[in-house]
Parts: C-alpha cells; sequence; structure tokens
C-alpha cells in the first residue's frame, strides 16, 4: 500500500502542514498526460522516504480541490511543492524526475535524523547498558558489615552495660584510631577515651601522712 496520502479537504491538507516536518505534495489532474509520466517516480520516492509526521507525501487533484491549488498559486501540471514546517521551500513544475529527486532528497535531510522510538534515562531500547549495570559487587563489603553486625550483637548480649560495651567495642567502627582497652601500665581497666577530660598536668596526689598536717 502506497504511503501518499490524497488529500480531500482544505482542513485536511492544513493539519498534515502542521503536525508534519516535511510535506511533499504533487498537485496534478486526471487527464494530464505528463502527471501519469511522472506519478511512479513520485510513488518511488514516497515509498522510500516517507515516516510518519516527520516526512509526508501528499496528492492534490486541482478539479477537485480547487481552492487549494488557488491558494498556493499552482496553474501548470504536474507542479510539486515542497514544505517545511508549513512554508513552500521549493517548487518543482513539469515532469521533471531528476530535479523532483534531487528536491526530495535535499528536503529529506532537512527532516533530520530519527530520533528512537523508547527511552529514558537509564537505557535506550536496543543500545548499549550503561557502565553502572556492570559493576561488580563487593562481597567483602558486605561480610565486614555481617561480621561488624554480630560481633557488637554478642558483645552487647552478654555484657552487663551493653551501652558501653557496645561504644567500646573494636566492633564499632566510630573507634577507629581510638584507644579503648588497655592503659599505659599495662593494667586491664579501659583507658581514657581522646575525647573525655584529661587528669590535670602536673597535680601532686597527696598521702595519709599528709591528711593529718595542717
Amino acid at each position: 500500500m502506497s504511503p501518499t496520502i490524497p488529500i480531500g479537504s482544505s482542513s485536511e491538507f492544513s493539519k498534515i502542514l502542521s503536525t508534519s516536518s516535511i510535506v511533499v505534495t504533487d498537485f496534478y489532474a486526471d487527464w494530464c498526460g505528463p502527471c501519469k509520466a511522472i506519478s511512479p517516480t513520485f510513488e518511488g520516492l514516497s515509498s522510500k522516504y516517507a515516516k510518519p509526521n516527520r516526512i509526508t507525501f501528499t496528492k492534490v487533484n486541482v478539479d477537485n480541490q480547487q481552492a487549494i491549488a488557488q491558494q498556493y498559486g499552482v496553474r501548470a501540471m504536474p507542479t510539486f511543492l515542497i514544505f517545511r514546517s508549513g512554508s513552500v521551500i521549493q517548487t518543482i513544475q513539469g515532469a521533471d524526475r531528476a530535479g523532483l529527486t534531487t528536491a526530495v532528497e535535499n528536503a529529506v535531510k532537512l527532516a533530520g535524523p530519527t530520533q528512537p522510538t523508547f527511552s529514558s534515562a537509564g537505557r535506550t531500547l536496543g543500545g548499549t547498558p550503561r557502565a553502572s549495570l556492570n559493576r561488580p559487587v563487593n562481597f567483602k563489603s558486605y561480610l565486614d558489615a555481617v561480621i561488624m553486625f554480630f560481633g557488637l550483637y554478642f558483645i552487647s548480649l552478654f555484657s552487663l552495660d551493653a551501652t558501653r560495651a557496645a561504644e567500646e567495642s573494636p566492633f564499632n567502627v566510630h573507634n577507629e584510631g581510638k584507644v579503648t582497652f588497655g592503659n599505659s601500665s599495662g593494667g586491664n581497666a579501659p583507658a581514657a577515651r581522646r575525647t573525655g577530660a584529661a587528669t590535670q598536668a602536673g597535680k601532686k596526689l597527696g598521702t595519709i601522712a599528709d591528711l593529718g598536717g595542717d
């Protein structure tokens, strides 16, 4: 079936001009010999280049649609008008096959490349998947997270002070780079946190004998 659209009214033609980027129109008459001679060339171009809402080929019978022929000043048959965005950009008169072919090919270039029918921010159908879809899974990070979770859980479970035990646990990621166990003398008492108040430097501790002094 030919993609060429026979125009039946002025309103139909106006609608096509407003919805298609490029419109190629053949103004002809049934009694016109040259119109019949070049018709196969026009239909061949239509079959090759027609694209819905982008490049449309139409035929206007000047005897049936005299208002359209008069509007565009068509007086000789055949006459081919090429429209871009509703305005005439080229006129070809007579059965000029080479001239018609060249004019149509130039008009097709003005329509631009075909855009993808389906697209999204993530992927275009028929395109190459984004690199993020091929990113390898870091199983070590997941394993470390699981070990840390259960370490904190069991330390808190078997401790009299669950909150403090969790805070001072080596599994607590916030303790990285902090002193949490032991002190400088090798005892078992936990050392003070770096964020806590420090013992005043140079303060002399008294003895029992000092208590009885003046």
